[in-house]
């Protein structure tokens, strides 16, 4: 029996609870638990599985270790806010259950994206035996797999990575995200880091900008440097990689809005007083904007995630280039979602495969890049997110 509790009911949840039904050989039964119920049972009406779903606050640990105890997994699938991780973690280890999430977790009060606090678990995880898998998603996730492919198949050093997340898909409103909007501006109005020659550089966000030919017709597209945690595990576990960027499209609307909603101060994340309230301009923003969950059936078009590694290859230059191409239209007639959430719903689902099966194991607190990456994407592929490798091809500059 590998029954599975997963936490968190957005987009990503529902996707995550759609694949684990798919695939009942591995999960024979699925909790599913948030804040509010009624998105778990909304979730559980789309599917011809049973899945329980049952009310959790992730802030609480007492809470979260008594629903832990109740149902009984054998793993945790924590997609709910990165601020929630560590309480999960937590809980975890109480109970002696194995966990996974998709994105580092933050502290609530500052936009701060780093893998300090969750892998200063990992003694107590290998105490008791336990396995913690992080950044289970795509990027984080499947890009740190793509890059361990290009060291185990492609390069005998990896010298450069560059992560290039291109969304070439259209929701037709005049401003949205396509993920939890608190989260999203969050990351994307962050300083910008990346890493060259043995340390971080710190950039003003979205101020470095290149153009790039995407590939399956999506064409030429601005992309613009930002930070992303996943290039922070690969430097420290791939220790030969020199350079590391991560690279995101954006429209110019998008950023148009974005500029203008920083200018007023509401994305600010800090506590202001309005008509005798705390609130939080961000979190008051994010009421306002569209629900991610909604964009599904509007969303035209096709996401490409990828990563060009750079190096040497018996003793010659070598480039190559691992992508996914994911369509929106597609994704929400299997699921109900766009590819947003499907690109890091599935790859979640895997990791968990991995683990309940045994073909990922380790006691302590891991990162995708450190295990064998050909069974992964294997399954991968097998469950809606198949990938191209181009060898050779111009050395890009990025």
């Amino acid at each position: 029996m590998s029954k599975v509790l997963i936490i968190g009911a957005g987009g990503v949840g529902g996707v995550v609870t759609h694949k684990c039904a798919q695939a009942s050989n591995v999960f024979t039964a699925i909790t599913l638990a948030s804040r509010t119920e009624s998105k778990c049972r909304a979730i559980a009406a789309e599917i011809d599985y049973p899945v329980k779903t049952v009310q959790v606050n992730a802030d609480n640990v007492p809470e979260l270790i008594e629903l832990i105890k109740r149902e009984q997994p054998r793993l945790v699938i924590n997609v709910a806010l990165p601020y929630q991780d560590l309480t999960i973690m937590d809980a975890c280890l109480a109970t002696g259950v194995d966990y996974l999430d998709t994105a580092n977790y933050e502290p609530l009060e500052t936009a701060k994206f780093e893998y300090s606090w969750q892998w200063a678990y990992h003694d107590r995880f290998r105490e008791k035996g336990l396995m913690s898998l992080l950044g289970s998603g795509f990027d984080p996730g499947v890009t740190n797999v793509f890059t361990a492919l290009a060291a185990k198949h492609y390069l005998d050093e990896i010298h450069e990575i560059d992560i290039i997340d291109a969304n070439a898909g259209n929701h037709g409103q005049p401003f949205a995200t396509n993920f939890n909007p608190e989260i999203n501006i969050r990351e994307v109005t962050a300083p910008c880091r990346h890493w060259e020659n043995g340390q971080w550089l710190e950039t003003p966000a979205l101020t470095a900008k290149r153009q790039y030919d995407f590939p399956a017709g999506i064409g030429p597209m601005n992309i613009y440097r930002m930070y992303h945690e996943e290039m922070e595990s690969l430097v420290k576990h791939i220790p030969t990689i020199r350079k590391a960027q991560f690279w995101m499209t954006f429209s110019d609307n998008y950023l148009k809005h974005l500029e203008v909603l920083q200018n007023v101060g509401m994305t600010r994340i800090d506590e202001i007083e309005f008509n005798g309230q705390r609130i939080v301009p961000l979190q008051f923003l994010k009421a306002l904007l569209p629900d991610p969950g909604s964009l599904g059936p509007l969303t035209k078009g096709r996401t490409c995630i990828g990563v060009v590694a750079k190096g040497l290859r018996n003793g010659e230059k070598k480039q190559v280039y691992i992508y996914n191409i994911c369509d929106h239209e597609l994704c929400y007639q299997e699921v109900k979602s766009q590819a947003i959430s499907y690109t890091t719903g599935v790859p979640a689902v895997v990791g968990a495969i991995m683990m309940l099966t045994g073909k990922w194991r380790g006691a302590g607190v891991f990162n995708m890049e450190q295990f064998d990456p050909d069974p992964f994407l294997a399954t991968l592929a097998e469950m809606g997110l198949p990938w191209t490798v181009v060898e050779g091809g111009d050395w890009l500059e990025l």
